[in-house]
């Protein structure tokens, strides 16, 4: 086993996984706060790329049995802190601190409702069903299903 699978030791669906990126966007994962302070630290060296972290954008999230217990604070090697959070959203999809982990889906469905209701307010009872059927499918079911093979 490599010193790093033993250092940070964390599985998601069956597979070791530590850091999650998508363009600029970064999810690290750990099991403990040092494991996430050194992960932080891994990418602070990013800077020397000019690639800085934003410490306005950035949160921390519990999930797990101790989910409610108060973590120290973390803070950047700038010396600026993170704060720990009940709710972050990654990539469009919201995560709760939790026992086990959990989806909000709350903003989803007020998303879905307000782009119905914008296609209801806007044609009415002039379209026909078929019509009002397709704008539903092709405008407000993407909103819905957005994000959801992350949701348990």
């Amino acid at each position: 086993m490599s010193p790093l699978k033993t250092f940070l030791n964390c599985e998601v669906f069956k597979i070791d996984l530590h850091i999650i990126l998508y363009a600029d966007d970064i999810l690290l994962l750990a099991l403990s706060v040092t494991q996430l302070e050194r992960l932080l630290r891994k990418c602070e060296e990013l800077s020397n790329l000019d690639m800085v972290i934003n410490v306005k954008k950035c949160a921390c999230l519990r999930v797990g049995p101790r989910y409610n217990v108060r973590c120290r604070e973390i803070t950047t090697s700038t010396g600026n802190s993170i704060s720990w959070v009940n709710k972050m959203r990654y990539l469009g999809v919201f995560f709760v601190k939790s026992r086990v982990f959990k989806c909000d889906l709350d903003h989803v469905k007020r998303s879905f409702y307000r782009a119905a209701n914008a296609i209801f307010g806007r044609i009415g009872k002039i379209a026909s069903e078929e019509v009002i059927i397709q704008l539903i499918k092709s405008k407000c079911i993407p909103v819905l299903v957005y994000g959801i093979e992350v949701c348990p």
